[in-house]
């Protein structure tokens, strides 16, 4: 049986597990699915079409599924898309996408989002990332797994962080960062690999040695951008298949860069 406040407003439309709880004065719309274990705290206004997953906890005076700030956005049914195991801590606003884009933003699974994070429309985020307090991400931003993001940081639209990044606090990103990269200030700059998130995540001695040595041939070799891919694809040839695949993703991550690379 759902455990619902008295006072929530919970639209007869809506859908909700019958294991989904929701707090005191949270308003639910017609147009929202939620799914079993879910827990929504007080206050809390969730709205258009939007469908959450399994095992998510909401605390306070978040606002979620709200209409997308763009002004080409005129009423049509886009969506918000969030997975399961996420925990989203206050005053939280995540938007719906819009036409312009896919229509859809998406939140993966089990991403930590501290208080006060901003997802604007067609945001695209992975899963088992971290978002500390105050982090922004502007329109059509894409976010890869793992990522890091500090307190304070914010993203351009249409910007993308590769997966296993990690952005300092208070720093303003207006160009992609590649995976496994680390990097802040403003302008923001890059200082290294993430190494210490890559030994927690399993990653071998042999594997961190070769990212390693692939950020140096982006970011210490002297290497025009054309000149580093060449010398990348050179590196993913001289290896083991489970070392190759890491650079090349960090090789393919700056063929797909609309927006430029931050070095």
């Amino acid at each position: 049986m759902m455990a619902i406040h008295s006072t929530a407003i919970i639209d007869p439309k809506a859908q909700l597990d019958s294991s989904v709880e929701v707090g005191a004065y949270s308003i639910i719309g017609p147009n929202v699915r939620i799914d079993a274990g879910t827990k929504i705290g007080p206050h809390v206004v969730i709205e258009g079409h939007t469908t959450i997953g399994k095992d998510n906890q909401f605390f306070q005076f978040s606002s979620i599924g709200a209409a997308p700030q763009d002004k080409k956005y005129a009423g049509e049914p886009t969506l918000l898309e969030i997975g399961d195991r996420n925990v989203v801590r206050e005053f939280c606003t995540f938007n719906l996408g819009t036409v312009q884009d896919g229509g859809v933003t998406r939140v993966g699974s089990d991403n930590w989002i501290m208080a006060y994070v901003h997802i604007a429309h067609d945001c695209h985020v992975g899963n088992r990332t971290i978002f500390a307090n105050n982090a922004a991400l502007a329109g059509h931003v894409h976010i890869g797994d793992w990522v890091i993001l500090g307190g304070f940081s914010n993203v351009h639209q249409f910007c993308k962080i590769g997966a296993h990044a990690m952005v300092g606090m208070s720093t303003s990103l207006t160009q992609d960062v590649p995976p496994f990269v680390i990097l802040n200030g403003n302008p923001a700059a890059a200082h290294g690999i993430n190494i210490e998130g890559l030994k927690r995540r399993g990653f071998s001695r042999e594997q961190i040695s070769a990212i390693r040595q692939a950020y140096k041939t982006l970011y210490k070799s002297g290497l025009t951008l054309d000149e580093a891919k060449a010398e990348l694809d050179k590196e993913i040839a001289a290896q083991t298949a489970e070392i190759a695949e890491h650079i090349s993703s960090f090789r393919q991550f700056l063929d797909t860069s609309t927006r430029g690379i931050v070095r």
